[in-house]
């Protein structure tokens, strides 16, 4: 797959183009008023891996390519917006071309940044976003239903199975449920792909608090875990001011900032690590003298797939992969000390790829 795309959802004024400015220094305009942010901003950051590093000085690599995470930031929405309140329409429309979907949700209180609705209420605000989701795959649900129905006068099977897939989204819709809870199988999945559903993306939610709230669980954030829970979903808790300060040091204040706040982590490195799992995405890794460089695919993949996430060319001419585990690798110093121990492996097509093979494709030209 191409680089992961994670559109960054949820009211005005709820930190996301704070967030959005920290995480990618792509300097989105943040201010204290609705639809600052009307034109998606989006901003391209690498996936965290040490491991590149520590092969890269292994090898003395001329070039070190990580995997990246296209970050889309799109305007607040508002209630109405499937009805093109707040330019609504425009703005759920930037949504469907998104991968996953990270809500962020308002989990602190500060009196002198607003709130379109004057109170905090997380759970309120997701419901709020949810309905529009909703609303909005309702109208395509209904158009697609009415040009299912012209194909069923035809006798097509294919045309019945997609109209009772397309019912029970719709009464999951009415319910204000979103499609994602009716769990379809991958065969339901692709019947009804073409409508690209807002409601099927799947959602972590990214739990803004304040600063002094990041080690400990506040009332709000306890609210946003359990309606996650009961979805199958994952929170983020993070501090969007906090991640703004992070932004401006080098790796090494960064990093001490972070100790002091008794953090491991930014949120950026944990948003982007729960998105990986959200969409069962990992690594692998190539590496020699001109580049050492992480590969995103999806959990389960084939060796020749991967080689065509390379290039075609290599897909096509695959004739085996020659692969060591990473922590094997580094162990041992070298790639020679671990073909002498026996730990490089050849590996045919159906071969499944592990995070953090450190692989080698031969192939025929």
């Amino acid at each position: 797959m191409s680089n992961l795309e994670v559109g960054i959802v949820g009211l005005p004024n709820v930190g996301k183009s704070t967030l959005f400015n920290a995480i990618t220094k792509a300097g989105a305009e943040a201010a204290n008023y609705p639809f600052c942010t009307i034109e998606p901003n989006v901003g391209v950051v690498a996936v965290p891996d040490p491991r590149l590093d520590v092969l890269t000085k292994l090898y003395s690599s001329k070039k070190t390519t990580p995997a990246l995470v296209r970050f889309v930031d799109i305007a607040g929405l508002v209630k109405g917006a499937s009805k093109g309140e707040g330019l609504g329409n425009k703005f759920l429309e930037h949504i469907r071309q998104v991968d996953a979907i990270a809500h962020v949700v308002r989990c602190f209180a500060d009196e002198n940044i607003t709130h379109v609705a004057d109170t905090i209420d997380p759970l309120r605000d997701i419901d709020t976003i949810q309905t529009e989701l909703c609303l909005a795959d309702l109208e395509v649900v209904d158009k697609r239903l009415a040009k299912v129905a012209k194909l069923l006068k035809s006798g097509s099977k294919e045309a019945r199975a997609e109209a009772d897939i397309l019912e029970r989204v719709k009464n999951s819709l009415d319910a204000a449920k979103p499609a994602r809870s009716l769990n379809l199988t991958a065969d339901e999945l692709t019947l009804i792909r073409d409508a690209n559903l807002l409601t099927l993306k799947p959602v972590l939610y990214v739990a803004n608090v304040a600063e002094d709230e990041l080690t400990s669980e506040n009332a709000n954030v306890a609210k946003v875990r359990e309606l996650a829970a009961s979805e199958g979903a994952q929170v983020v808790v993070i501090c969007a001011k906090v991640e703004a300060e992070i932004a401006e040091l080098d790796a090494d204040e960064a990093q001490e900032f972070l100790s002091d706040l008794g953090l491991d982590s930014s949120g950026l490195d944990r948003l982007i690590h729960a998105a990986f799992d959200l969409l069962g995405l990992m690594t692998f890794l190539t590496a020699g003298a001109d580049e050492c460089r992480a590969w995103t695919i999806a959990k389960g993949t084939p060796a020749v797939k991967a080689a065509g996430k390379i290039h075609s060319d290599i897909e096509r001419g695959f004739i085996r992969a020659e692969i060591v585990n990473y922590d094997d690798l580094i162990r041992l110093g070298s790639i020679t000390a671990a073909r002498d121990k026996g730990l490089v492996r050849l590996e045919g097509k159906d071969y499944v790829m592990q995070d953090g093979d450190v692989t080698y494709f031969r192939f025929n030209v």
